[in-house]
């Protein structure tokens, strides 16, 4: 894990050029107006592989030809400044963007080889599988017990409550939130604290067996230490999912995160290990981002 003194560091000195492990070496220092990617995109065995991606509000388009494979047991951070387009590339990961009038999406997100936006894709079990852990937590307006149970039920997991009583405890404990509840598993989920209740949406997340993990800004409205029990949490969950993130906040990313990717006006600037994008950024863009100069 990164820790903050190196972030601070690579903040507030020069950047060089390096590479790491697994990455090729660099080709020169790319001029600041190109907006071809930076860095290595592929990835060995890849979880989720996305090509030439490209998304449209009615004539405006929010992304740009995006190419990136997510891996397994990886968190991968996206940054950026507001109005990037991470927020809406994580949304095209398990087609949220489909509930936005005059959207249109191109290219291909592959999961398990299978292109998702294919017509013969259901989008409810596919979205079971790339689960999404919102910016604000919203448990539903039932008890803690039917918020976890809620998507097992629906998609058929559990036999009888035995095994249903089975994956809520699991998902909770998974989520970290088991001993802070199991004592009050029947009172709303509302009732919870706020980092709590976003750990309750991760559990409900989780307890649908998802392959990969998308979270969109999910500690932004927590408090500091709320923020840290989830830090911890995610980079506990990467073990067994694969997560993608967005986050504002580039010490969170180098905190949980194994790569990292840059996003500018649509363009996926640069992508590589978390470590080398904020200690030695190839992109000018990025190193301007990740020293403070703009975002």
């Amino acid at each position: 894990m990164l820790t903050l003194t190196r972030v601070e560091e690579a903040m507030t000195k020069g950047v060089g050029l390096g590479t790491s492990p697994g990455e090729e070496p660099a080709r020169g220092r790319p001029d600041r107006e190109s907006r071809e990617t930076v860095g290595t995109v592929t990835v060995e065995n890849p979880r989720m592989v996305c090509r030439g991606v490209n998304v449209f509000y009615g004539d405006k388009q929010a992304i740009r030809n995006v190419s990136i494979d997510i891996g397994r047991n990886e968190v991968l951070a996206m940054i950026g400044p507001s109005g990037c387009g991470k927020s809406t590339f994580i949304r095209c990961l398990n087609r949220m963007n489909d509930t936005i009038e005059g959207c249109r999406v191109t290219g291909e997100i592959l999961l398990d080889g299978v292109n998702i936006y294919d017509r013969k894709v259901d989008v409810v079990p596919l979205r079971a599988q790339v689960g999404m852990v919102f910016q604000k937590p919203n448990p539903f307006p039932k008890s803690v017990y039917e918020n976890v149970a809620y998507g097992p039920r629906i998609h058929g997991l559990a036999r009888n409550r035995a095994e249903l009583d089975e994956i809520v405890e699991r998902a909770l404990r998974k989520a970290g939130l088991w001993d802070e509840v199991k004592d009050r598993l029947h009172e709303p989920g509302t009732g919870l604290s706020g980092g709590q209740q976003q750990r309750l949406c991760i559990a409900r997340t989780i307890a649908v067996n998802p392959e990969i993990i998308l979270m969109d800004e999910p500690c932004s409205a927590l408090d500091p230490i709320a923020t840290s029990v989830i830090e911890d949490l995610i980079f506990e969950l990467r073990t067994q999912y694969s997560i993608c993130i967005v986050t504002h906040s580039m010490q969170q990313a180098a905190r949980v995160s194994q790569r990292t990717a840059y996003f500018h006006l649509g363009d996926l600037i640069e992508v590589g290990p978390t470590d080398r994008i904020f200690t030695n950024p190839r992109h000018p863009l990025t190193q301007d981002y990740i020293t403070g100069r703009f975002g």
